[in-house]
């Protein structure tokens, strides 16, 4: 079963985690939307709460096929500081399976030191992340090796489809592509 992690803390951005999950259910992949702590009701940067299904410590990565990352800063600092999130990051990062972060997220990403040569992230992100390899506005979503990055909510649909292509195939991608009127996503 392909399971993807989506951690939200609070100050998330509400429109990428949505997109997230929303797009990767309707692939009928399974979500786990999971809170960095007991309280698992997450307020997100414009004040609306998501409820989680679990605590980030229960969980397992041994049957997560994935973790995607949703930005805003409060909720990326969070996730940058988060000893669990890190820890996850790293773990997955080196048996090879695939992390993903959109908008401010690949700044936790390169905490843990996982962000490869290649990325995207909302502009001016990139410089707290102070490396090279800032591919712009050249592509919505960029891959190097497993790990994938977006630049933020405008891309937050072609992000979450990229998921989908990546574990349901090219058919699925555009089954849901074309349902949810994605045209823009390439």
């Amino acid at each position: 079963m392909i399971t993807i992690l989506v951690p939200l803390a609070n100050g998330f951005e509400e429109i990428e985690a949505v997109s997230i999950i929303d797009v990767l259910r309707r692939a009928e992949i399974e979500v786990v939307v999971a809170s960095l702590d007991e309280n698992l009701l997450v307020k997100g940067a414009n004040g609306i709460e998501i409820k989680a299904d679990v605590e980030l410590k229960d969980v397992s990565i041994e049957n997560l096929s994935m973790i995607a990352l949703p930005g805003g800063w409060d909720g990326t600092y969070a996730l940058a500081d988060d000893v669990n999130v890190q820890n996850i990051l790293k773990d997955m990062n080196n048996r090879g399976k695939p992390i993903g972060a959109i908008c401010a997220a690949p700044f936790a990403l390169n905490k843990a030191g996982v962000l490869k040569n290649k990325y995207t992230c909302y502009p001016s992100v990139e410089e707290q992340i102070q490396r090279d390899g800032y591919m712009g506005d050249e592509k919505m979503v960029v891959e190097d090796e497993n790990i994938m990055t977006s630049r933020g909510i405008g891309t937050a649909l072609c992000f979450a489809l990229e998921i989908v292509k990546k574990f349901k195939g090219i058919e699925t991608y555009k089954a849901i592509k074309s349902g949810i009127l994605a045209d823009s996503c390439n």
